[in-house]
């Protein structure tokens, strides 16, 4: 699914629009898209629903979703901060025969009025800006936004404590205020993720023909709530070329390899783990897990001789190559027991719990001078940290290489400063993929994945349940288990990557967004490839 900026999303519209799907027409699916996903996330009916409009597109959008919510049974009231041209604006000649109640803010000079409407308001629908955002918010517009803020931010500490789940919708009696953005809550600016200070925060945004980047950028992510993306019949084709792509389900499906009836393990791929040392002995163990669990046939894992029974003792399904240790982590000759065993497998794993002892480092640098060029590679974690070391250290790596750094990783192999990776994280990911000649993972909140060619894909996760040690080493293993059954290495970076973000919500749901460990990762990976599967 296309992620646009606000200028992608404009063009698609003058596009759709020159192909024959009218701007009313586009006004008009948007109004009633926004009035359905009320009414089946919250119930329309009997509901007191406030539209706030503005002077744009979104306000009119705002119009017609007014029309629509009340026919599905709802008591809409209409606030205006201001609209011109009234006179001729179809959708406020279509509204006008509903004879809802209409305020102007000119005609609300202390804002009595519009205080009442949220007091007493269920759902308040956001159709001020939408996407038109360009400059601080002022004015009277900073005037009516204070005062909806302050009876929003008034209501919710007092009647509830913390914002409603638009998943699991109020009872009917209930009031929130539940807070719906029309496109994107206004002041949130569309392209970066910035906030105006006087954003209202939506318990749901619904937003139309395609996410926009401010959405899955952090601040403003945290202000968008529930995203619904509604279609108002834009074609594909109608999108610029080659846009970053939001992951989606069907996407990922696609991705899964298929299980035969006639597969045996060594049909679904061998994949190696080198792994752990002496003070980490729970990375190896979790990666070797989530390779499994995706649906790799034989897990190997290579780990100091010491560390090996520990490993050992929390799966029993691998096979292990103890290796040659010094202090606790691998030493630097161990290539010589590798070196022989690689050939039988199909995809290597190397960095989680490796540790950054100088014998380790050296077998590193070993490692990628002799590693077969065939054999997909994927590197993590201290693997990560060693290979930033080392000056020029992109021209080590075979061609089929994925990286799966979180943001302190990718600070050390870019020189960037974490603020700024993450400021600008959907233009500096493929810029370092393109450099780097490797498919690059970048890990977190909406974690951004980009190909050895650049194309971006975003995967819609923002889970606080994820952030919790030995979270990564399962996302390599089960990156790395995607690859060894034979997907291209983009396929299995990003299907391995959302297997994980949405074994997470899984695990939120089970159990909740703190408390959750790694450990209960692996086995919920199963069950993700089968509600991929649609079973």
């Amino acid at each position: 699914m296309n992620l646009v900026t606000a200028a992608e999303m404009k063009s698609a519209e003058d596009t759709a629009n020159a192909h024959g799907l009218s701007y009313d027409a586009m006004m008009e699916n948007a109004g009633r898209a926004t009035a359905e996903a009320i009414d089946e996330q919250f119930g329309a009916t009997a509901r007191r629903v406030l539209v706030l409009v503005g002077p744009g597109n979104n306000g009119g959008d705002g119009l017609v979703a007014a029309r629509y919510l009340t026919d599905l049974g709802a008591a809409v009231s209409v606030y205006v901060w201001k609209r011109k041209n009234l006179d001729a604006d179809p959708n406020w000649h279509r509204l006008a025969a509903y004879r809802l109640p209409v305020v102007f803010w000119h005609d609300d000079p202390n804002g009595e009025q519009l205080k009442s409407f949220v007091e007493n308001s269920a759902i308040v629908v956001d159709a001020l800006l939408g996407t038109g955002v360009s400059r601080p918010i002022g004015g009277d517009l900073a005037a009516l936004m204070t005062i909806v803020r302050e009876v929003v931010d008034a209501r919710r500490v007092s009647e509830f404590p913390a914002l409603i789940d638009p998943l699991d919708p109020p009872k009917q009696g209930e009031i929130g205020p539940v807070v719906v953005a029309v496109d994107t809550p206004s002041g949130l600016y569309t392209d970066t993720g910035a906030v105006d200070p006087l954003t209202l925060p939506a318990d749901m945004t619904v937003t139309f023909a395609a996410p926009k980047r401010g959405q899955v950028l952090f601040p403003g992510a945290a202000f968008v709530g529930h995203l619904i993306i509604a279609d108002i019949e834009i074609a594909e084709t109608d999108f610029p070329a080659d846009l970053p792509q939001l992951l989606t389900p069907v996407d990922v499906s696609e991705m899964i390899p298929p299980r035969p009836a006639w597969g045996h393990k060594g049909s679904f791929g061998k994949t190696m783990i080198v792994a752990g040392s002496l003070n980490f002995v729970g990375a190896p163990a979790l990666a070797a897990q989530a390779a499994y669990r995706v649906g790799t046939g034989l897990v190997t894992v290579a780990t100091p001789a010491s560390v090996q029974p520990m490993v050992a003792a929390h799966v029993s399904e691998t096979t292990f190559i103890p290796l040659p240790e010094k202090t606790g982590g691998i030493a630097a000759d161990a290539m010589k027991t590798l070196s022989e065993k690689l050939s039988g497998y199909s995809a290597v794993l190397v960095g989680p719990g490796l540790g950054q002892a100088a014998g380790t480092a050296d077998f590193l640098m070993a490692l990628l001078k002799d590693f077969p060029a065939h054999l997909p590679l994927v590197l993590d974690a201290d693997a990560l940290n060693l290979l930033a070391k080392i000056p020029e250290w992109w021209q080590l790596l075979p061609p089929e290489t994925i990286l799966t750094p979180h943001p302190g990783e990718m600070s050390r192999l870019t020189g960037k400063t974490v603020a700024e990776l993450e400021a600008h994280r959907l233009e500096i990911v493929p810029e370092m993929a393109r450099k780097w000649g490797a498919a690059v993972v970048y890990k977190g909140a909406f974690s951004v994945i980009a190909d050895a060619d650049g194309a971006l894909s975003v995967l819609p996760f923002a889970n606080p349940a994820l952030a919790t040690a030995g979270s990564g080493d399962v996302l390599a293993g089960a990156i790395a288990g995607m690859l060894s059954q034979g997907i291209l290495t983009i396929d299995a970076a990003c299907a391995g990557a959302y297997l994980h973000g949405l074994a997470g919500e899984l695990a939120r749901e089970k159990f909740w967004s703190a408390g959750v460990v790694a450990g209960d990762l692996p086995s919920l990976l199963p069950l993700a490839i089968k509600e991929l599967n649609g079973v």
